[in-house]
């Protein structure tokens, strides 16, 4: 690629894909008076948000948001971003305002202050580059969503891989019980961080109650 092509392919990436209301489940079943209605705009508010940063970032020659923070924080964000977001559409949830509370959206006044350290009641929400194998920390009875999206990262531009604008994928949600995570453990002297994943059983029982699904869902 060309110094001229890879400043239009980096302009080009700054301006996000815009979430399209045809692209939603209109049979899907959410919890809690959820709809996909305000999904739709709670994305659409990161969509304009990141386009926002990103414009102004390039305007002063600092990569791209997706690029300045390592893959696992710009995954977070997108996850802190809808906690913040779909309460402010759906009166029935609010943000889990306990300190690393789970789940992180509650029914809204079901606790006080809406915070509680850890309930079964609620939605768990994740956002992920990729398509399964989603992890939590331990194995659960929870109702999980999913924002699956694409964009470049941090450490594509090692690889030579060409900028591309941020989307997302799918979404993708359902109450899973126990037996729809696989366990990992550590051994006594490993550090890597206790998870469990949602499992073949659990990925497939959230992608039938798909929520919103790109028509390129298939493509690299």
């Amino acid at each position: 690629m060309s110094p001229d092509q890879s400043e239009g392919a980096e302009e080009r990436a700054c301006y996000p894909t815009s979430v399209s209301r045809d692209l939603f489940n209109a049979s899907c079943l959410l919890p809690y008076g959820l709809t996909a209605d305000q999904l739709f705009h709670a994305m659409t508010d990161f969509v304009d948000f990141l386009g926002f940063v990103n414009q102004q970032l390039r305007g002063k020659q600092f990569p791209r948001l997706e690029m300045f923070l390592m893959p696992a924080s710009f995954s977070s964000l997108v996850g802190e971003f809808m906690n913040i977001t779909i309460p402010k559409y759906c009166i029935g949830l609010a943000k889990n305002q306990y300190h690393n509370g789970h789940p992180d959206l509650l029914p809204a006044s079901l606790f006080p202050n809406n915070a509680i350290q850890y309930a079964h009641d609620g939605i768990e929400v994740k956002a992920s580059r990729h398509s399964s194998g989603w992890q939590g920390h331990n194995p659960e009875s929870v109702w999980l969503m999913v924002f699956h999206f694409d964009s470049t990262s941090a450490n594509d531009l090692s690889k030579g891989i060409a900028p591309k604008p941020f989307r997302f994928k799918g979404v993708y949600g359902a109450h899973l019980k126990n037996e729809d995570w696989a366990f990992s453990g550590r051994s006594s002297t490993s550090r890597r961080t206790i998870t469990a994943s949602v499992n073949r059983a659990g990925v497939e029982k959230m992608k039938a109650n798909w929520i919103y699904r790109d028509s390129r869902e298939g493509q690299a």
